[in-house]
């Protein structure tokens, strides 16, 4: 009886560590933008293999009282991109797909999240 105990806790504990080891999920590839530098022109800036189901808000950007937002995003990862014109993943939102051509710089955004398709 105490070696059955004693193999059902050690495949309990390998289960649990098999699942605490998982990694994150993250999207493949690039998520680039543009954003006006302190020096007043453009700069480009990318995300490689930003995280999933996650709001990153873009640093360059984050404090709308000090920073116009970033334009022209490029979503060239594996995963849909939701950007957001706010930080924190709030204001309006568009979706853009998954290894898809670039945006226009009429489209300004401050944070975005990646979704599986």
């Amino acid at each position: 009886m105490r070696l059955r105990n004693s193999v059902a806790a050690v495949c309990g504990a390998m289960a649990l560590t098999a699942v605490l080891a998982t990694p994150a999920q993250a999207a493949t590839g690039d998520f680039g933008y543009q954003f006006v530098g302190l020096n007043g022109r453009p700069q480009a800036a990318a995300l490689h293999d930003p995280p999933s189901d996650e709001c990153v808000t873009l640093p360059e950007v984050a404090d709308p009282g000090a920073s116009e937002p970033a334009f022209a995003p490029h979503n060239d990862t594996d995963e849909f991109a939701i950007v957001f014109t706010e930080p924190d993943c709030s204001g309006d939102s568009w979706t853009l797909r998954p290894h898809g051509n670039p945006a226009t710089a009429r489209l300004k955004l401050r944070s975005v999240v990646f979704l599986r398709p």
